[in-house]
């Protein structure tokens, strides 16, 4: 799981491979596979930095490699 902030401050955990794509115009979207959406303050590069991280953690990159 990555760690997220909503725009009201609320901090959320979200399963990355539960995101389908994102978005940042300006505001950093994240659309989850089931259509939801959440608008978050990280950016791109830094939620990316957390997905590597997370994947290496669980041994993601074994398979891929």
């Amino acid at each position: 799981m990555i760690e997220v902030t909503r725009l009201d401050g609320k901090t959320y955990w979200v399963n990355p491979h539960q995101i389908e794509y994102i978005e940042q115009n300006p505001d950093t979207t994240l659309v989850m596979l089931s259509g939801k959406r959440l608008v978050v303050l990280e950016d791109y590069r830094s939620i990316f930095k957390e997905i590597v991280e997370y994947r290496r953690l669980i041994g993601g990159f074994k398979n891929e490699e």
